[in-house]
């Protein structure tokens, strides 16, 4: 009795593709370079990387892709093989604005776009789920985020917590994402990085290593 340990916590992240403005998203770099990058660094017992993917930076034509994406976690708890844990999304944007990390808390129902996505969507407050109705409508992370951007300081790294996703592709994944988790019993969280010519490469991959460390200390 009382000595199982923590329960397993399987993370699967995903980061975008290029997109207008911005040649070189950071997001495609940590996400491509972060299993090998925690195989030498080593992570808690109870916590398992799963699948780490890239996204078109696309809204609604990236859909079915977003969703064969999120289904693959599902999959797997199906298959047994994430029956006893907790199956959590992380995925990275890049703020080209920015100069500090965020976690976002919320999403909102509204895609305005203000440029075309990569396959040449432009939306104008358009509600993301018509059926979830006004564009108003908000889905908020059931993850402890004031914790963990406390616990993120503590550590050393610049990060605040976040109330506003934007209204573009960032916005639009978290929703689906946050809405896709309610209904099938999993977490979801986005995070926001700077570029790397504000924030160096080697300190994001260090603050994307500490962010599934710091989800793995949650159970």
């Amino acid at each position: 009795m009382g000595s199982e340990g923590p329960s397993i916590v399987t993370v699967h992240i995903t980061g975008f593709k290029k997109f207008h403005g911005v040649a070189e998203n950071p997001t495609e770099k940590i996400v491509s370079s972060l299993r090998s990058f925690i195989e030498e660094r080593g992570l808690p017992k109870n916590l398992v990387l799963g699948s780490c993917e890239i996204l078109e930076t696309a809204g609604q034509g990236a859909l079915g892709a977003l969703y064969k994406v999120l289904e693959s976690a599902t999959g797997d708890r199906e298959n047994g093989s994430s029956a006893q844990g907790q199956i959590i999304w992380v995925h990275f944007g890049v703020n080209s604005g920015a100069s500090r990390f965020a976690l976002e808390n919320q999403a909102v129902n509204e895609a305005t776009f203000r440029c075309p996505d990569e396959l040449g969507w432009k939306p104008q407050r358009v509600p993301i789920v018509p059926s979830d109705g006004s564009i108003s409508r908000i889905r908020e992370t059931t993850l402890p985020v004031k914790e963990l951007t406390k616990s993120l300081r503590k550590t050393g790294y610049d990060v605040m917590l976040s109330d506003d996703a934007g209204r573009f592709v960032c916005n639009y994944v978290y929703y689906h994402s946050l809405r896709f988790a309610e209904e099938h019993g999993i977490k979801s969280l986005f995070v926001h990085v700077p570029l790397f010519s504000t924030v160096d490469e080697l300190v994001q991959m260090h603050f994307a290593s500490s962010i599934l460390e710091a989800l793995a200390c949650l159970n």
